[in-house]
């Protein structure tokens, strides 16, 4: 069976910390893969407002997903610490792949690996923006 393969970046931008609660928790009694996105969503919204941003509002404009794939590592159960990287990739004129790395705290032990990718959307005119020059400067893309 062919499996999915994400390359993660040497370095992260950005991390944070999230536990395991019992709702993240499925029937196999581990981490279930809804939670996993969820862990992915919250980083995501931490990242952006260590920058100033939000998912509502990236300089008036802003971000849909398109996409979405998880790759799974390992198990993580209730009571774990994870941390959550964060960096984003591949900016092109209208959006970018973030990418993410959960490792259980305590361990070091990988979870998953994460990638979305997004597109600057504008919610008024319903389509498609274009990246705004201050996002892609953070991240440190060429204006």
């Amino acid at each position: 069976m062919a499996r999915v393969k994400l390359e993660m970046p040497e370095r992260f931008a950005f991390s944070t910390e999230l536990p395991v609660r019992i709702t993240d928790i499925n029937y196999g009694r581990h981490l279930g893969n809804d939670a996993v996105l969820a862990f992915a969503h919250e980083a995501r919204v931490r990242f952006l407002g260590a920058h100033g941003f939000s998912e509502a509002d990236v300089d008036g404009v802003g971000m849909i997903m398109l996409d979405a794939v998880v790759v799974y590592k390992s198990q993580a159960f209730h009571g774990e610490a994870l941390v959550v990287e964060v960096a984003a990739a591949d900016l092109g004129p209208c959006g970018c792949d973030f990418l993410y790395r959960l490792t259980e705290k305590q361990s070091g032990r990988e979870i998953a690996r994460v990638k979305t990718g997004l597109a600057f959307f504008d919610y008024a005119k319903n389509r498609i923006a274009k990246m705004p020059d201050r996002f892609r400067s953070a991240m440190g893309g060429a204006a």
